[in-house]
Parts: C-alpha cells; structure tokens; sequence
C-alpha cells in the first residue's frame, strides 16, 4: 500500500499514542497508472508495474468457448463457359450427310491433291519419316531425314550404317535416342519378317518397333492408298471442335470419321482435315474469318 506524506504522519501520531503498532488505514481504492507513477516518483520509487492478467488454461478457454454446430460449406457454383452461362454445354448439333459433303467439296476446290509434309523416297522411308515425327514437327523431321535418306534408303542400307550414325543425323529430333534404337529394330524386322518390303496391312505394321496405328493408318494411305483416317493432334482438334467427329479419344474421332465421310473422299480427307487444323483450324487463336467451312462449323465460339 502506498500512503501519502499526510497519511504517515497520521498514522505515526496515533501509534505513538498507543504505544504500539496501529492497524494500518483500509485500503484506498486503487490509483491509476498515472496516479501511482506520480506517487512513486515524489517516494524515489519505482513505479509499481501494472498487474498482468493471467493467462486461461486451455480448459478455460475451451469452457470459455460456446460449441457451435460448423457451419455447411457454401455450395461451389456450376462451372461458368467461356459465354457466362452456368449451364453446362448441350451437345452439339450432328452433322446432316448434305453438310459433310458439301465441307470435302470445298476442301477439293482448294486443294485437289493434298499431299503430305514429311519427305520421302519410298515406303521404307516414309514409315521411317512417321516413326521420326511422334512429338516431332514434319519440318524437323524433314531437316533431318535428307542426308540420312541420301544414304539409307533401305533395310539394309540403315542397318550397315548402324545405330550410333543413325542418332547422329537425327540427334535435333526430340528422344532421337529411343528413335534410332527403333528405326534399327524396326529394319531388322523387315529384313526377317517381311524380305524387306513394308507390310501393306495394318497388323503388319503395327508389330514393328515404333509404330502404331497413326503410323500405320499414314503409310497405308500415303504409300499404298488405302481409305484410312489417321488421327493426329490436328485432326482430333478438327473433329471434335467443328463437331464434325466427337471423340474422346483418337480412336473415337477416327472411327467417326470414317463413317461419316463419303468414299468419294477418303483418300485425301485425313491430308485435307491435317492441313485445316494445322493453318486455319489452330488450337490458341482459330482464323475463323478465312475457314473455308465456317458456316458449317458447330464451335459455339467462332470469331467471326
């Protein structure tokens, strides 16, 4: 308790007179900050510091707490189209036969003989070139591909250069290692299986190293004109943008293709459709005002 200068003497007179020690005076009520500084500071004291507040146990505080029931989480709102709208996109409308034909008429008029990109001298060449393109451009392949080709046109001739030459000319082609192992796997296989000409079917070529059924479906057509639908990325773009073929998978567009597309047509539809996804039809920024099918095309957001 701190007493005044007034209090003490008070309380010093009246102990004196009893001889004895007095009760000290009840307690006043408690003076704040400034009061006590003040206080201190004419006793040459140092001011009492201000009481801390206990800290709650972590059973006080959890009493202290009301339970309350957790609250449901908003519901996530339907994912918006490119549009604005919540509602989620109807399926678009099927080609009619009319409209399919009058597309591949159009693709005609502008480019009666398609042909593709990827250079070559023969059959052999050619299934060597499409294996080279996987997660390749044509025009890389086609770099590549000139001096080897000068001087492995065949089987034979690509295994007498051997492996380690092979990933040489091609090393500026993306997992050119793995493609040289199979391009030399691959003409083993011809040599043993096939006295070195390339299967025209497509179980046959389907069991050589590094090809599948896009590389089968481009030598059949390229090199033995067969009526076959190969589906790349530009195509499966084409297909299923225009709603032309719907697909989730390769296979799907490929087969929807093939039955939606005329005879008439089928020799040159992949090149036409491979041709529109790759400089008309492209994936970021389509060139919707010069698409010679625009009027024809199902895509929701075309930019004209």
């Amino acid at each position: 308790m701190i007493m005044t200068k007034n209090t003490r003497r008070s309380f010093a007179k009246l102990s004196s007179a009893r001889g004895g020690t007095a009760e000290p005076p009840p307690k006043a009520p408690e003076a704040n900050l400034g009061q006590r500084k003040s206080v201190a500071a004419k006793l040459g004291q140092a001011p009492a510091a201000k009481p801390r507040k206990r800290a709650a146990t972590p059973e006080a505080g959890a009493a202290s707490k009301a339970i309350l029931p957790a609250a449901k989480r908003p519901a996530k709102p339907a994912r918006r189209s490119a549009r604005g709208s919540a509602a989620p996109t109807p399926p678009l409308r099927p080609w009619t036969v009319a409209e399919i034909r009058e597309a591949f008429v159009r693709f005609r008029n502008a480019n009666p003989e398609p042909k593709g990109e990827l250079e070559h001298l023969n059959p052999y060449t050619l299934l060597v070139a499409v294996v080279l393109s996987a997660q390749a451009t044509d025009a890389g392949v086609n770099k590549a591909t000139r001096a080897l080709f000068a001087v492995a046109d065949t089987p034979a001739r690509m295994l007498a250069l051997g492996e380690e030459k092979v990933r040489d000319h091609i090393k500026t082609i993306g997992l050119y290692r793995n493609k040289a192992r199979n391009i030399i796997a691959l003409s083993e296989k011809l040599l043993a299986d096939f006295n070195g000409e390339v299967p025209r079917s497509r179980a046959g070529i389907e069991s050589l190293p590094g090809a599948g059924r896009k590389t089968a479906n481009v030598v059949l057509n390229m090199a033995f004109g067969e009526h076959t639908m190969a589906v790349d990325t530009h195509v499966f773009r084409v297909g299923n943008r225009t709603g032309m073929a719907p697909g989730k998978t390769p296979l799907e567009v490929e087969l929807g293709l093939e039955r939606v597309i005329p005879d008439e047509f089928m020799l040159h539809a992949h090149h036409w459709l491979i041709l529109h996804g790759r400089y008309t039809c492209l994936a970021r920024s389509p060139r919707c005002a010069v698409c010679l099918i625009n009027d024809l095309c199902r895509w929701p957001e075309k930019t004209i």
